[in-house]
């Protein structure tokens, strides 16, 4: 490899210390006028009401019928810095559920499993801040679990970096919206830099490198030794780097992954896929001395 295309990943995404969070200070009234979402003489009217039954605001609109839960929900998420998107109003897909809807059961499950998976893993070793999501075959919703697992780790604060290291059947870049003729293929062919990296708007602390075009030699590129070099020039600047991969039936591109992130997750789809189908994506993982995370039973 030459000199050339190892300096393309040394410049990092994150060049500068994380943000202080940015709270918003504004009221939730002035918080829901400046969306859109309450008029100003609607405003009065609610504080008048606020005022003479001494009301939360949010409960004298919704008891005026003027704004709803959802209402009040996305107004709080401002002022704790907790954010969230707007159906209609950016290009990431509603398949990221936790963009979109972070108070939902399912969501709740996600961040139950984020829970876990900084006991388990992120917050065990210093060096520990990748990992694999894998699965044994394509449609068990490994991708949908990456997409998402990287939304509420960035909605923790933590600065998260999704990569899909799928280099074969891609969908990172069209679940947020992003473009993908640069990505990670480009990267470990020495033919991109950290261009390639794209934060997502409106969730602060999420940034995707999506896989690119797709090249002829997706396992060699992933054994390549500018992928661990990137993953570790990364890693001062990052807290959590969460990697899709392809399903492992038929290739080898998930193990390898799995070695380069020191660790993987395994996705399986409730009455989809054969428990020894599952239980050989373990071997393979483990065999590479990869620690296996724990699993997730999709659609349960």
């Amino acid at each position: 490899m030459n000199a050339a295309a190892e300096s393309t990943v040394i410049t990092t995404p994150y060049p500068h210390p994380r943000p202080a969070p940015a709270h918003d200070r504004r009221s939730i009234g002035a918080v829901l006028i400046d969306a859109g979402r309450l008029k100003i003489e609607d405003a009065e009217s609610v504080l008048r009401l606020q005022r003479a039954q001494n009301l939360r605001f949010g409960d004298a609109a919704i008891q005026l019928g003027l704004l709803t839960q959802a209402d009040i929900d996305y107004a709080l998420s401002r002022q704790f810095d907790f954010p969230y998107l707007l159906r209609g109003q950016s290009a990431v897909s509603e398949e990221v559920v936790a963009a979109y809807t972070p108070f939902a059961p399912q969501v709740e499950a996600l961040r139950a499993l984020r829970s876990q998976l900084m006991l388990r893993w992120f917050d065990a070793a210093p060096a520990n801040n990748a990992l694999a999501i894998v699965s044994a075959e394509r449609g068990e919703g490994r991708s949908f679990i990456a997409a998402n697992l990287a939304v509420v780790f960035s909605q923790l604060g933590e600065r998260t970096l999704l990569i899909d290291g799928d280099l074969r059947n891609p969908c990172q870049h069209r679940l947020f919206g992003i473009d993908d003729r640069t990505g990670l293929a480009g990267v470990l062919a020495g033919r991109a830099g950290p261009e390639a990296v794209q934060r997502i708007p409106s969730l602060a602390n999420l940034s995707v490198l999506p896989a690119g075009a797709l090249p002829p030699n997706p396992q060699e590129l992933l054994a390549r030794p500018l992928f661990p070099q990137l993953l570790q020039q990364l890693a001062p600047q990052l807290d959590v780097i969460i990697i899709d991969t392809p399903a492992s039936g038929g290739t080898a591109d998930a193990q390898t992954i799995a070695v380069r992130a020191g660790a993987a997750l395994i996705v399986a789809r409730k009455n989809s896929v054969r428990s020894w189908r599952v239980q050989g994506v373990s071997d393979s993982v483990a065999q590479a001395k990869a620690t296996i995370v724990g699993s997730v039973l999709n659609d349960y």
